[in-house]
């Protein structure tokens, strides 16, 4: 039987915050929440009080590695800057981060608290969505005794890292959504063919908007919430309200 969990419940050197259930629902789901390249757990943490919803407690979990003198966390293993853009590659290895987020999923989520697999759904956006695809890949690769599907991966504006493998078989099960911009996407057609060359059910959203934001609209948030009314198991349905992001 899954409980709520708790701070205790996880290492004392990872930073996060628990988000319980509104109106005192039982925890029946996980969403757990990564945040982009620079930021920290506290503006994910403020993002699942938004989206209330029912019988879900939502866990945010800083990036481990802080990101020189910039302020802010980052997922990766390194730090590399883009000569493009004369900014920071997202996909800068993700071996210390997956084994980071693996360990607080089947040790302590599903270990110390009793969820299973399907009832954990993980949301990223940026760098911290291709940590949460490149997670689910590391779950679907582990021992086949212990290989079993996630509630399902939503991400916005991140492809799977260079990392990943270019095809599984069998496929993995956990279902993905991803939401990207209309161009000006790191979402790029071989990055999605990639996706479904991994995963048995792939569902790509485009904004109308260029470029990889969060959704700051109805439009923009609803293939999200669909996806997580389809996922999370709950008796309630999405609460009337809880659509709108500002």
């Amino acid at each position: 039987m899954s409980r709520l969990p708790v701070a205790g419940d996880f290492p004392g050197n990872v930073s996060l915050a628990i988000v319980p259930p509104p109106k005192n629902d039982p925890p029946t789901n996980v969403l757990i929440l990564l945040h982009g390249l620079g930021d920290t757990h506290e503006s994910f943490a403020n993002l699942g009080k938004q989206m209330n919803l029912p019988e879900t407690v939502c866990i945010s979990i800083q990036g481990p590695q802080k990101l020189l003198d910039l302020g802010g966390f980052h997922w990766g293993d390194d730090i590399i800057f883009d000569s493009n853009n004369a900014g920071i590659d997202a996909d800068a290895g993700f071996k210390q981060a997956t084994a980071m987020l693996k360990g607080l999923v089947l040790d302590d989520v599903i270990g110390k608290c009793g969820y299973k697999a399907r009832e954990i759904v993980i949301f990223g956006f940026g760098q911290g969505g291709i940590a949460a695809l490149n997670l689910a890949v590391a779950m679907h690769n582990a021992d086949e005794s212990t290989r079993s599907e996630l509630g399902g991966v939503i991400t916005v504006g991140a492809p799977l890292p260079v990392e990943a493998p270019a095809s599984l078989k069998p496929k993995c099960k956990t279902p993905v959504l991803v939401c990207a911009g209309s161009s000006n996407s790191l979402v790029t057609p071989s990055s999605e063919d990639k996706l479904n060359h991994i995963f048995e059910s792939v569902e790509v959203k485009r904004y109308r908007r260029p470029g990889d934001h969060m959704p700051n609209s109805r439009d923009e948030m609803m293939p999200i919430m669909q996806f997580l009314s389809r996922r999370l198991r709950n008796t309630k349905g999405v609460p009337a309200g809880s659509v709108e992001i500002s």
